[in-house]
Parts: structure tokens; sequence; C-alpha cells
């Protein structure tokens, strides 16, 4: 069993926190790894569901997508139904049509903000990437290549000034930092003793994943 698939089973025996689900948060720096670990997550959960906060933001709120998140997503899920929300095209600078969201045992959240404190109450688990926001920008605008660059500029500022106001990271429940071959995890700075904590010391080594 590999670090991963050790993750995929403490999180299905967390308390459900939105309804029937257990909603968890992959937050971090733009750039830092958090879609590539969710999608890994999702397939040793067995093909988790996914919401990508990128399908919620939109060029003029990167960060004012909470009331969005609350009422398509949050409520539907908390009453047990199948929740639908409308994804931003980042081409076409406008919302396409509905895309369902079931409400499994585990559903996944990424993206800067995940975990932020509108959130919390209905999260089961909050995952930080852990990689500093320089080198995060840095490995994101290389990934997006120069065509970006005015759209990364801002982006910088306005991530600051949300974790400045909102940090995620002083709640998270595991640190996560990538590594040549799988990642390696730490117990995040809200971790006690207790039977529902994520990982525990014996998960801190680095494992091919």
């Amino acid at each position: 069993m590999n670090d991963l698939d050790r993750v995929a089973t403490a999180l299905r025996r967390l308390p459900p926190s939105c309804g029937a689900v257990r909603l968890v948060a992959v937050d971090g720096h733009a750039g830092s790894g958090k879609s590539t670990l969710a999608a890994r997550l999702a397939v040793a959960l067995g093909d988790a569901p996914v919401l990508h906060l990128d399908d919620l933001a939109t060029h003029e709120e990167l960060f004012a997508w909470t009331g969005r998140m609350l009422a398509e997503v949050i409520g539907p899920l908390s009453r047990g139904e199948t929740a639908s929300y409308h994804p931003y095209d980042w081409q076409l600078r406008a919302f396409g049509a509905p895309r369902p969201l079931e409400p499994a045992p585990v559903v996944l959240v990424e993206g800067v903000g995940a975990g932020r404190r509108e959130l919390r109450p209905f999260l089961a688990g909050l995952l930080w990437m852990e990689r500093g926001p320089e080198d995060s920008w840095a490995r994101g605008r290389r990934r997006d290549g120069p065509d970006l660059s005015a759209f990364w500029d801002g982006w910088t500022v306005a991530e600051t000034r949300h974790f400045s106001a909102d940090p995620s990271r002083p709640f998270a429940d595991a640190l996560v930092r990538e590594r040549g071959e799988g990642y390696e995890w730490l117990p995040g700075p809200s971790v006690t003793a207790g039977p529902n904590q994520i990982i525990t010391q014996c998960d801190d080594s680095p494992a091919a994943n």
C-alpha cells in the first residue's frame, strides 16, 4: 500500500462533514501541485469527484466565488442532493452549462482558497501543498507560458492579499511536500492527537505512488 492509498483510507474514515459527504480541500499557492495531487487522490479513492475552484472563479472574481460555492455546491450536498454548478470558461469569459457533482462518500475541492474560513465548517479535512509562493508561481508561469504573464502579475497580487486576510495553512490537517517520486506527508498545524487525524508520525517518509 503506498502513501496515497493510506491517505485515501484515512479520508474514508473521517466523519461526514457536509451531509453524508466528506468534503476534503486541497489548498496551496497557485502552481504548487494541487491539481496533480487531487487527481491522484481521486484515483486512490476510486474515482472520487473533484471540484476545481477555477470553475467557480472568474476574471473579475478571482476569490469572490464563495457565494456560488455555498449556493450551488455546499447547500445541495448538505441536503443529500446532487450539486449543480456552472463552470466558468476562461477563454469565452462566460459560465457554461450546468455540471453535476454527486454526493459521493469523499468529494475533493481543489484550488487556491479551498480552505478559506467560510468553507472550513463544511470540511472533513484540509490538505496544504507545502511549497512556497515564489517557487509555486514560477512553476505556474512556466506551465502557462508568456501569453499569460499579465494574468499572473495580477494573480500574485490577489493571492497574496487573499492569504494575508484569510490564511489556510494554519488550519491544515496535513502538509504535503512533492518529492521526485511520490509525496512526503506531515501533520499540519491544526493536528492534535486523536482518532480522526489524517496523518500520523508513521506516514512521514516519502514513497512512490
